[in-house]
């Protein structure tokens, strides 16, 4: 099938600053986007409102009916709900149970979204906290594909490399788990921000980027069209980030001594791709092709955006971030020919 637009919950503002599902919603289908990613914590603000609050899952099953409902009326698909946070590779078992208890009530939240992927982003939880041994990590995701495989309809999971991820940082760290779980329903997100913001950009040098980062990144990306199946490949995120005038390292304004430079950068400073004049300089369009033209990914592309300007409290940012993406969406189409 071609290529369909969606967008995140969050890239068009987020809830609690100011703006609601409706209008985010409502912004997303007038500028041309077709589905969007339900992102839970959106979900779980709906169900603050509610008697009982966020946490009681009858309020979480009416927040999914109030959002099924708006997605009816903008005549927008669900692509996903995401992120299943911190689940493969725990220490801690009786943590590992949690997560699977939560997962039965997502399997029921996601039939009412009318959706059948469940995204599970990798653990950046501390060394301390999950293992590194590739064994019981495909275990885990071995265990959620099974459990969603025992639903009707069966849902599916797709796995995503972050790049500030503890141990699972790389597209090719993430396939090669995918590869060993080997169920029909688990697959993966290939996110051209996590791709080039592990191994080509780096936010705490002062050039921006890594070591040899072109060559590093064509090779990587010369892997990918070998090893992956894309017909694994679940959905597309195609997003930039801005070059910072000085390294996020102790001392900048993004700096958050908790966390590794690269998530600080991704939460502040997401860019659609193409926006050049508000600093965007990954290499968005070469990672693009390779995935459109060489891999051959037809299918959901969704413009994950995080980023500081969605705090903005004003009733326009929810229409110009989708005037943004749908912008950006359209100059990547036409330098890739893509339909």
């Amino acid at each position: 099938m071609p290529n369909q637009l969606g967008i995140s919950s969050m890239s068009l503002g987020r809830a609690w600053a100011g703006h609601t599902m409706e209008g985010k919603l409502a912004q997303a289908s007038a500028h041309g986007f077709l589905g969007v990613e339900i992102f839970f914590e959106d979900l779980e603000h709906i169900a603050s409102s509610l008697s009982g609050g966020a946490s009681t899952f009858e309020n979480q099953i009416q927040a999914a009916k109030t959002i099924r409902g708006l997605c009816d009326k903008y005549n927008l698909a669900v692509i996903c709900l995401q992120p299943f946070l911190f689940y493969e590779g725990l220490k801690d078992r009786n943590e590992h149970e949690q997560r699977i208890q939560k997962l039965k009530n997502w399997f029921e939240l996601v039939k009412i979204l009318k959706t059948d992927l469940i995204q599970i982003p990798a653990n950046f939880l501390p060394a301390e906290a999950i293992t590194s041994d590739i064994d019981t990590i495909v275990q885990d995701m071995a265990k959620v594909a099974d459990m969603g495989l025992e639903q009707s309809p069966p849902v599916r999971f797709v796995y995503e490399n972050l790049a500030w991820g503890t141990y699972v940082d790389t597209w090719e760290a993430m396939w090669d788990i995918v590869e060993r779980v080997n169920r029909p329903n688990f697959g993966c997100c290939l996110d051209t921000f996590n791709i080039a913001g592990r191994i080509w950009a780096d936010p705490a040098s002062i050039s921006g980027t890594t070591p040899d980062a072109d060559e590093v990144l064509k090779a990587s990306m010369d892997r990918l069209v070998k090893r992956v199946d894309v017909r694994k490949v679940f959905y597309v995120q195609v997003v930039d980030a801005e070059r910072l005038e000085q390294p996020l390292i102790e001392g900048h304004e993004y700096y958050v001594p908790e966390q590794p430079p690269r998530m600080s950068w991704s939460r502040n400073c997401r860019l659609f791709a193409m926006e050049t004049e508000r600093g965007a300089y990954l290499p968005v369009i070469d990672i693009a092709r390779v995935i459109f033209h060489q891999l051959g990914y037809e299918g959901w592309v969704s413009l994950e955006l995080f980023s500081r300007t969605m705090a903005d409290p004003s009733p326009t940012t929810a229409k110009k971030h989708a005037q943004r993406g749908s912008e950006s969406w359209r100059k990547l189409k036409h330098l890739l020919n893509l339909k």
